[in-house]
């Protein structure tokens, strides 16, 4: 387990790239990170924060695959609509990591390469591997905190939640701090930013929140809301934290896949409770047959799902969050339906067709 840096007590000029940003000043920077063909500059965009009294320094990235925009919009949000002003520490902004993806409307680099797969990096190494070292050089190896913010993957929307090593006291503070409803225990896959950034002393975590090629505004005030809520507990902003209706920590999840190739009618919607063996999905042959319903196969939280109906055996349909605490008593309380979560819930619903489940595929 690592542990975040200590800070000394006199600040001092920050320096990202060639830039030096003195106590007190926010700088925009223009951090070179390669060069397009004709040998033009490529470089990354950051807000550098950097307050005059000592505090925690911490970066807030997105885009790291180049699809996923929702956490731009929440670091634009930080940036503009609600202007970010801490009363120490440093912020390091960073609305965009994969420019080359983002510039593209695709996931992964131009050399295909998906660059959070690609840390801690190598200099010498490939686009992606050269990319990562100069993220991990210049931002994280300054920092002693870090958030991620994600989107699903193509074709997929997922429920918010926070994904963070919970065995780790620093991610775990975090991680509560944040206040999603939905926390996923894990350390994270190899190459990822978060698992080498808390290699080297930078607790990270990320939040997981909404489709791909989308703004949408209830992730923008939940992820909003969550960064406040974690600078408050770091002491980098005064106020009280706004806490969520409910909290589950999840360590297990599993996916439902396809059967049959046709086409879906979810019975269910991204951050709905469901119970083992209820009917989560029906699938329809072309001409409105339908054929098969998928049941869940346990107890648990609809962590993501989706979002093309159309489908062949053995892709992924529903990813299960399967939380420690029991559903059917948590359904009582009705407590999905409270709060932003409940509100999110709900936004995301509109997005997927929901339809009564056909009596002659109902289980026994």
């Amino acid at each position: 387990m690592t542990t975040p840096r200590k800070r000394s007590r006199k600040v001092k000029p920050i320096r990202l790239g060639d830039e030096t940003i003195q106590p007190g000043e926010a700088k925009d920077v223009r951090l070179k990170i390669s060069e397009t063909y004709t040998g033009d500059e490529i470089a990354l965009p950051v807000r550098v924060i950097h307050s005059a009294k000592p505090g925690p320094k911490v970066f807030i990235s997105a885009a790291i695959h180049g699809d996923e925009i929702n956490g731009t919009g929440i670091v634009h949000d930080l940036l503009y609509d609600v202007p970010m002003a801490i009363e120490c520490g440093t912020l390091f902004l960073i609305p965009v990591v994969n420019v080359f993806g983002f510039e593209t409307h695709e996931r992964y680099l131009p050399d295909r390469r998906d660059l959070n797969r690609s840390f801690p990096g190598n200099e010498s190494g490939s686009l992606a591997s050269r990319v990562a070292a100069i993220f991990m050089r210049e931002i994280v190896s300054q920092c002693d905190y870090g958030l991620d913010l994600h989107s699903a993957a193509f074709q997929r929307t997922n429920f918010p939640n926070v994904r963070a090593d919970l065995s780790n006291p620093d991610t775990r503070k975090l991680a509560l701090a944040f206040g999603c409803s939905l926390i996923v225990d894990g350390r994270g896959p190899e190459g990822s930013l978060r698992r080498e950034a808390c290699k080297i002393g930078c607790p990270t975590i990320i939040l997981e929140a909404g489709e791909p090629w989308k703004i949408e505004r209830g992730i923008l005030e939940l992820g909003v809301r969550g960064i406040r809520n974690t600078l408050i507990k770091l002491g980098m902003l005064s106020g009280e934290p706004i806490t969520p209706a409910y909290q589950i920590r999840v360590k297990k999840t599993t996916w439902v896949r396809a059967e049959v190739g046709g086409i879906l009618r979810y019975h269910i919607g991204a951050g709905d409770w469901v119970e083992a063996g209820q009917p989560i999905a029906t699938n329809y042959t072309i001409l409105g047959h339908a054929q098969h319903t998928l049941v869940s196969p346990a107890d648990g939280i609809i962590l993501s799902l989706a979002t093309l109906p159309a489908v062949k055996p053995g892709e992924p349909i529903v990813h299960i969050a399967i939380p420690t605490r029991s559903i059917p008593g948590m359904r009582k309380s009705n407590q999905q339906n409270q709060g932003l979560a409940g509100r999110v819930r709900r936004d995301l619903a509109t997005n997927i067709a929901k339809v009564e489940i056909p009596a002659e595929t109902q289980p026994d």
